[in-house]
C-alpha cells in the first residue's frame, strides 16, 4: 500500500502571521492565497498532468490550538491516496490516531501523532472531477 504521496503543506506558528506573510511576499515573492490562508504552490501530477496539485505554506497564530495536543511550533501535512485505509493500518501498528476526520470540497483531513509527540496532518485530495 502506498502511504504518503507527497507533502501537502507546511504549517507553523508565528507571532504575527499577517506581518510574516507580508515579509515573505515582499522579500521572497510568496503571494498569499486567501483560499488556503497562506501560499499555495501549484504543480501538476507526473502521472496525471491534467491534474493540478498544490503544496500549502501557512503561518498560524502563535497561540493556535490547531496543532494540539502537540507543543511543537510546526505541523507537516502529508498527501495520501486512501485516508481510511491508511488510518486503519496505522491503528493496527499502534500509532496514535485522532478519531476526528474533517471533509471539505478540497479533500479529507485526519491527524496522527508521531513518537515524539508531533501532530501530523494527513490529507486526501478529492478525486478527479
Amino acid at each position: 500500500m502506498r502511504r504518503v504521496t507527497g507533502i501537502g503543506g507546511i504549517c507553523f506558528k508565528a507571532q504575527d502571521p499577517e506581518k510574516l506573510k507580508a515579509w515573505y511576499q515582499d522579500h521572497l515573492g510568496l503571494e498569499p492565497d486567501s483560499e488556503v490562508g497562506g501560499v499555495a504552490f501549484k504543480w501538476r501530477e507526473v502521472d496525471q498532468p491534467e491534474t493540478i496539485g498544490r503544496t500549502v505554506w501557512s503561518p498560524f497564530p502563535a497561540d493556535t490550538k490547531y496543532f494540539a495536543p502537540s507543543q511543537s511550533s510546526f505541523m507537516i501535512n502529508y498527501r495520501v491516496a486512501d485516508l481510511d485505509r491508511l488510518l486503519d493500518q496505522l491503528r493496527r501498528e499502534g500509532v496514535e490516531v485522532d478519531e476526528r476526520i474533517e471533509e471539505y470540497e478540497y479533500g479529507r483531513f485526519a491527524w496522527i501523532t508521531d513518537r515524539e509527540g508531533n501532530r501530523i496532518e494527513l490529507w486526501e485530495p478529492p478525486g478527479p472531477k
